[in-house]
């Protein structure tokens, strides 16, 4: 597996996406079986709304838990510490400073990413350009909006 296929997330994360997918197993999908058995019943299904639209929702929840198993199968759970060194990596909570004031962030996987909660993936300009660094470096960002400087100022 590369670098690139892998999915990070938090044991929370996980745990979601596990519940996720045995609520789709165990309720949505014998619920949609049988709603397509009722509307086979009613007889012409070429002219059946019903039958149709609980087609494609099957088709949906199906499509759903190949997604769910397969983030699952290539994801790695991060911790919420950084390493022993102080390095920011995912699961790291990082503060910055800049000419705008202090923010602090929590970087994520892809998956988790909510920059309005301040999780922000590892993926994106600014995420990545904080992962290999550490307290007291200064991080030139190449944002839509042009460059910024940031400085971190405290990775938990």
């Amino acid at each position: 597996m590369t670098e690139e296929q892998i999915q990070y997330l938090s044991t929370d994360k996980q745990e979601q996406l596990e519940v996720e997918m045995k609520k789709i197993k165990e309720e949505t999908i014998p619920k949609l079986a049988k709603r397509i058995d009722d509307a086979r019943q009613m007889g012409d299904l070429s002219e059946n709304a019903e039958y149709h639209s609980a087609r494609e929702e099957m088709a949906w929840a199906q499509s759903r838990v190949k997604q769910i198993v397969y983030i699952l199968d290539n994801s790695e759970i991060i911790s919420d510490a950084t390493d022993n060194k102080g390095t920011i990596n995912v699961g790291s909570i990082i503060k910055i400073k800049s000419s705008t004031g202090e923010k602090e962030y929590t970087i994520v996987g892809a998956q988790e990413a909510d920059p309005v909660a301040g999780k922000i993936s590892n993926e994106s300009p600014l995420g990545s350009a904080f992962v290999g660094k550490k307290k007291g470096d200064k991080v030139i960002v190449k944002l839509p909006a042009g460059e910024k400087e940031f400085k971190i100022t405290s990775v938990k």
